[in-house]
C-alpha cells in the first residue's frame, strides 16, 4: 500500500496518543534475525529519507523548469512535533530558487483588520515553486476556538471558507499536501523539558508552550474536528505518527515522493529546434 493511502486520514477520525508512537514502516528497516539496534535503525531511516528526498529534489527541478504547476505543504502539529525539524530534512536538498517556507505566528494587529485568510495567500507557491507553511491558515480554526473568541457558528464558517480557499488554490493548478504531526503529550514532555535542560536550546522554549499544554485534550479535539471538516481529495490530510523523528521523516519523505510522482512532472518543451544549433 502506498504511503498517500496508509497515511490518509481516516472517514472520522479520532486522535489516539498510544497511535503518536507508532513505527509502521519500522519493519522494512529491521535485519532478517531481528537483532537491529536502534541506533542502528535510525541510521538506515536517516539513510532511506536522504535517498527519497534526494528522488524529490530531481523532480522539483522539473517542477521549477516548467513553472506551471505548484506544491503546498502545510504542516501542523503541537509544539514540538517536529515541523521545523521535518522542513530541515526533507528540504535540504532542493534547489532554494524554488522553495519557500513560512511559519505564521500569532495574527499582527494589521493582519487582524483583514479576513483570517488575507496574510495567508500572499505566501501561496506560485508557478514552479513548493511552498511550505509551518503552522499555517488551521491556527485560526485552533488557537481562537480554544480562548473563545469564536462561536461554533464562526467556526464553521471558517471551515466553509478554508475549503473553498483549497479548492481554488488546487483548480488554478497547487498541489495540496497537509501533514498533521501526531505527538503524544509523554513526549510532548520530554522534548520540552530537553529545551529547559540545555542552555543551547533555551532560545526555543516559550512559556506559552505550557499554557497550551493544559489544554492538550481540548487542542486534540480542535485538530479532529477541523481534520475532519476539511479533508478532501484536492486537499487531503496525512496522519503522521510523530513521537520518532526519524521515522516520522521516513513516512513524510515517502508522502512527498508520491505526491510530486501523481503530479507526472516533466521537462518543458524548448523553444525552439535545437538540434541544429552548434555553440561555436
Amino acid at each position: 500500500m502506498k504511503a498517500l493511502e496508509r497515511f490518509r486520514a481516516p472517514r472520522e477520525l479520532v486522535l489516539d496518543d498510544a497511535r503518536a508512537g507508532d513505527k509502521p514502516l519500522r519493519h522494512a528497516n529491521e535485519d532478517d534475525d531481528g537483532k537491529l539496534k536502534n541506533g542502528a535503525i535510525k541510521e538506515r531511516e536517516r539513510a532511506l529519507t536522504a535517498e527519497l528526498t534526494g528522488q524529490a529534489a530531481r523532480l522539483q527541478e522539473k517542477l521549477y523548469a516548467a513553472r506551471e504547476r505548484k506544491l503546498l505543504l502545510v504542516l501542523q502539529g503541537m509544539d514540538t512535533a517536529g515541523k521545523d525539524g521535518t522542513v530541515r530534512v526533507l528540504f535540504s536538498q532542493i534547489n532554494p530558487m524554488g522553495l519557500r517556507a513560512t511559519a505564521f505566528a500569532a495574527p499582527s494587529t494589521r493582519e487582524k483588520a483583514h479576513d483570517f485568510l488575507w496574510r495567508v495567500h500572499a505566501h501561496v507557491p506560485a508557478n514552479g515553486e513548493i511552498a511550505i507553511f509551518n503552522r499555517s491558515h488551521y491556527e485560526d480554526v485552533l488557537v481562537p476556538r480554544i480562548v473563545g473568541s469564536i462561536d461554533g457558528k464562526d467556526l464553521k464558517r471558517r471551515y466553509a471558507h478554508i475549503r473553498d480557499f483549497e479548492r481554488m488554490l488546487s483548480e488554478t493548478g497547487t498541489t495540496i499536501m497537509k501533514v498533521f504531526l501526531h505527538i503524544s503529550k509523554d513526549e510532548q514532555r520530554e522534548r520540552l523539558q530537553a529545551r529547559l535542560d540545555d542552555p543551547e536550546k533555551h532560545w526555543k522554549f516559550d512559556p506559552a508552550d505550557l499554557t497550551a499544554r493544559e489544554k492538550w485534550d481540548d487542542y486534540q479535539q480542535a485538530y479532529t474536528d477541523a481534520i475532519n471538516a476539511t479533508d478532501a481529495d484536492h486537499a487531503p490530510w496525512y496522519i503522521v505518527p510523530a513521537d520518532s523523528k526519524t521515522h516520522r521523516n521516513l513516512i513524510i519523505a515517502h508522502l512527498l515522493l508520491e505526491t510530486m510522482q501523481a503530479m507526472k512532472l516533466d521537462w518543458p518543451e524548448p523553444k525552439a529546434d535545437l538540434s541544429k544549433i552548434r555553440v561555436d
